[in-house]
């Protein structure tokens, strides 16, 4: 058939059943994007004569002889179309993977269709940047074009933007034949044959009649596997997370577990081949409560593990970890307070809803090492684990990351490149494997469900005199991430309010069902969630105002980060915790009188009700337990600056940081910057992108590679020209002073004469002392009782940021941060049957806020200059999700007078917690 897409005609033979999506892809039209495969998202929304349709429902067949447009065809780089314009000077985008399928539909609609969203693009969804600057890019007025200097503190867009507003940048899967790192040869593809039961051990299992199928290269199952145990979260330290998994283990310990894989031609044959593998299971009993899960007598997950050498707390009780500790005496002073409150908090399993799925391509390289390149927040460790996993030694193996689309925390993983890996060093070939929708929401690490109880004890003008935590965190079937998601949803919870008696009881547990892992906040919103709504009822009790509790007993500069023990040697903390700089006062001081102004009206009728509420956080501004970041600066010989920073970019606009901090510190222009990034062949070493560690850590890395080659750069320069080194100034072209200049492709030859090298210098970080901010989140909402709506009024969130290295990507991280937290308070859940199989399966199933259900929220920002972070910055990325559901919580509570404790706070939970005559 014909397919005319772009204005272009090629000849075509679509399969039987095939959709239009992915015959594009396989005609090099890559900008058409994945994201659920069941018309929820929108990512990949193309037009069909004009009309905006989603071509992975539309037949490939009825678009013969059919003018295909897509974002590609709206325009170019190098010239946008007003649509695509518009979304780059309103910054309408964050990690970019739903913005193709955002340009499109936007660019059909007429007037009337602008005038109402939330209708018109409903069918697209976006999970970075909270809808805003959408909204703006597509119905607002002139918008201000972006500064093309990219100095630090102005509104700087990403260095990427031309490119993904129309589809020509490359995420990871995107393969474009002659593009750079083009993948060699024909690609095989990877399926995968999931668990049906909870508990099971494999008593068979016999893969010939796959094997035997054409076009079938390979058939991995735990009987022809490296028996490595590793974990799939990844920390700086690898001794953080217990080592549980294996690659294929013939015991399975929840729904979805890896059983078998298959490699093949295509993905239909790997699919056919996995109908072909017979297999046999012994069902064991199964757990899934974590209460019930550490009692005497419950099924053991992990039973089979050393302790010692897996790192496991007590496999016998299914601890992954524990923690238990405090201060003064919790029950004393609870039973002498003037006033206490108490209660238990419930959060639930939530998808991170990155809208591109896992996924990964290896090949081998010319010198038969192993490339993989991967869809991850961290390449280097992703590297050295998949090479002690393979028995490889880290040098045969690079792994590196295009732009990613969305992370969250979910890929701060190793979930599918021991797959590819494994495949291309057994097979030669290059090898992919790309996750399902439904295999992300159902089989993917989720948010840990968590268990708060808090109890309170004050005196009658609001001195906390006791706080006790007890915490139990469902690690699910495996502990990756647990020992540090509940330390760390604890530690900077507890530790942020003045208490001489304090106490924390905390465990991790296993359970038969989907593992928990990283999350935004990493564990802070479950446990803020659960103390911010109890502070909420100890200031009702109390009668004082909730602003003026919290600054009661905040900690302030020169109080300790007490958690479980006082500091041993009179440091203000053990753990690298300082105060860099303070805004929470300046936080709570701008959300109060924010929220005093007036928001949208209260719907009319008498069944509304309406009320307010605020929540607070504190967060370390660099992830626990070490970070380090090695970046280099180099002059090119064109006069041009190499930026080389191990950091990936997924929406968290590290990308942009860094070509603002070059661009001040080098005296240049952005367009005279080469930047490369997230590869380990670049760089010597990077962490990884979570916990705002790309702008902090990195970023202080790189700022202080510039500041080096510039002073080398000046001193050159101050020889040629006979001046002082201080009276040299360096331009985006030459360095001059006393009225004369030398071109910089001149210095970089008088680099190379005198010293056998061009000017470059290497920044390293070690984020050893860890700075805090702070976020305070206010609301005012309606609840209809009579169907448990919730209606969100106002929203203000002030920001404890340091200096503002970006205003418009800080309020897009905000903004984003408060929407992703408004859709887990009311909306999220990935639910688990009582067999341990989720219905969760599509995100049919699984509610993303759309455009027409979050507000904007009015962003504010603390005037602070940190002395930690990187020209006084703090970071910020993670940290608005955190005090977004307790404020929530607090306002209903204030509107309807129930207080509700389980999340989501969804309208059925609302109308059933709502009195009602």
């Amino acid at each position: 058939m014909k397919l005319v897409v772009n204005g272009e005609t090629r000849d075509v033979e679509p399969r039987a059943g095939q959709c239009l999506r992915t015959l594009l892809r396989e005609s090099s039209h890559v900008e058409v994007k994945k994201g659920c495969d069941s018309g929820d998202c929108g990512a990949c929304t193309v037009l069909v004569e004009g009309s905006p349709v989603h071509s992975c429902l539309y037949p490939a067949l009825r678009a013969a002889d059919r003018e295909i447009t897509t974002v590609a065809g709206l325009g170019t780089p190098e010239a946008l179309s007003p649509v695509q314009q518009r979304f780059v000077d309103a910054a309408g985008f964050q990690c970019g993977f739903c913005t193709a399928g955002m340009v499109v539909t936007a660019s059909a609609f007429d007037d009337d269709q602008r005038a109402d969203l939330g209708e018109h693009l409903k069918g697209n969804l976006c999970r970075c940047t909270g809808y805003r600057a959408i909204r703006e890019a597509i119905t607002g007025g002139d918008l201000e074009p972006l500064p093309t200097s990219g100095k630090v503190g102005e509104r700087v867009g990403a260095p990427a933007g031309r490119r993904v507003v129309t589809g020509a940048e490359r995420y990871t899967l995107d393969h474009v034949p002659g593009g750079p790192d083009e993948v060699p040869g024909d690609v095989l593809h990877v399926a995968v044959l999931r668990s049906p039961h909870a508990h099971a051990r494999i008593t068979r299992i016999d893969p010939a009649a796959a094997e035997a199928l054409e076009g079938v290269h390979l058939v991995l199952t735990h009987e022809n596997v490296p028996q490595t145990l590793f974990s799939t979260g990844r920390h700086e330290n690898r001794l953080d997370d217990p080592d549980d998994t294996l690659i294929l283990d013939p015991v399975l310990r929840h729904v979805g577990q890896r059983v078998a894989v298959a490699v093949a031609e295509d993905l239909a044959t790997a699919e056919e081949a996995l109908r072909r593998i017979v297999v046999e299971y012994e069902e064991l009993p199964a757990v899934f409560d974590p209460a019930l899960a550490r009692e005497p007598g419950a099924p053991l997950v992990h039973g089979d593990k050393d302790a010692a050498t897996s790192r496991i707390g007590d496999p016998q009780r299914n601890v992954v970890a524990e923690l238990h500790g405090g201060v003064g005496d919790v029950d004393l002073a609870l039973a002498r307070a003037d006033v206490t409150v108490s209660g238990t908090w419930q959060t639930q399993r939530v998808s991170h809803v990155a809208l591109e799925t896992h996924a990964a391509v290896s090949w081998l390289d010319e010198d038969g090492r192993l490339v993989v390149r991967a869809s991850t927040q961290v390449p280097f460790l992703v590297r050295d684990e998949l090479a002690r996993v393979l028995g490889l030694e880290p040098d045969r193996v690079r792994v590196f990351a295009a732009r990613v689309g969305g992370g969250f925390g979910g890929k701060q993983e190793l979930l599918v490149e021991d797959l590819v890996g494994l495949a291309t060093l057994r097979t030669g070939r290059a090898v992919q494997y790309e996750t399902t929708r439904g295999d992300t929401l159902s089989a993917m690490p989720t948010r840990h469900p968590f268990r708060v109880s808090v109890r309170l004890g004050a005196t009658q003008d609001g001195t906390l005199t006791a706080l006790a935590l007890e915490v139990l965190s469902n690690a699910g079937a495996y502990g990756n991430h647990s020992p540090g998601v509940m330390f760390h949803g604890c530690h900077e919870t507890v530790a942020t309010y003045r208490c001489e008696n304090k106490r924390v009881d905390a465990q991790a547990v296993y359970t038969n069902t989907v593992p928990s892992g990283a999350f935004r906040g990493y564990g802070l919103g479950q446990v803020v969630f659960g103390l911010e709504s109890a502070m909420d009822d100890l200031a009702r009790e109390l009668g004082m105002d909730p602003y003026e509790l919290r600054r009661r007993n905040v900690v302030v500069p020169g109080d300790p980060f007490v958690v479980t023990s006082y500091p041993s040697d009179g440091s203000e903390a053990d753990d690298g915790l300082r105060y860099g700089s303070y805004g929470l006062d300046q936080c709570l001081d701008l959300v109060e009188e924010g929220m005093g102004r007036d928001g949208e009206p209260a719907p009319e009728g008498p069944q509304w009700r309406t009320g307010s509420g605020m929540a607070l956080s504190m967060i370390a501004t660099t992830p626990p337990r070490g970070h380090f970041a090695d970046t280099s600066v180099r002059l090119l010989a064109d006069g041009t600056w190499e930026l080389n920073v191990g950091t990936a970019e997924f929406g968290n606009g590290t990308s942009t940081v860094h070509q603002q901090i070059a661009v001040s510190a080098l005296g240049t222009t952005a367009d005279r910057l080469r930047l490369r990034q997230s590869d380990t062949d670049v760089t010597r070493h990077d962490t990884g992108a979570f916990g705002s560690a790309g702008s902090v850590v990195a970023g202080k890395a790189l700022l202080s590679a510039c500041e080096q080659v510039a002073d080398q750069v000046r001193t050159l320069a101050a020889d040629l020209l006979g001046v002082g080194v201080r009276q040299v100034e360096l331009g985006p072209t030459a360095a001059s002073g006393a009225g004369r200049s030398v071109t910089l492709p001149e210095l970089h030859a008088e680099g190379l004469r005198r010293n056998g090298a061009a000017p470059e210098a290497h920044g390293d970080e070690d984020a050893a002392l860890r700075s805090v901010a702070f976020n305070v989140q206010g609301f005012r909402v309606a609840v209809d009782v009579d169907s448990g709506e919730v209606r969100i009024l106002r929203s203000v969130h002030a920001v404890d940021a340091g200096t503002v290295l970006n205003p418009v990507q800080l309020r897009g991280q905000v903004e984003g941060g408060v929407a992703q937290a408004i859709g887990s308070s009311l909306f999220e859940e990935v639910r688990v049957g009582p067999d341990g199989r989720s219905p969760t399966v599509s995100l049919r199933e699984y509610y993303v806020p759309r455009i027409d259900d979050l507000p904007d929220t009015e962003v504010r920002y603390a005037d602070t200059y940190d002395t930690i972070g990187p020209l006084g910055a703090k970071s910020m990325s993670e940290a608005p999700y955190n005090p977004v559901a307790p404020a929530l919580a607090n306002a209903i509570r204030d509107a309807i007078g129930v207080r509700l404790f389980e999340l989501p706070m969804s309208a059925d939970r609302v109308w059933r917690a709502t009195p009602h005559p």
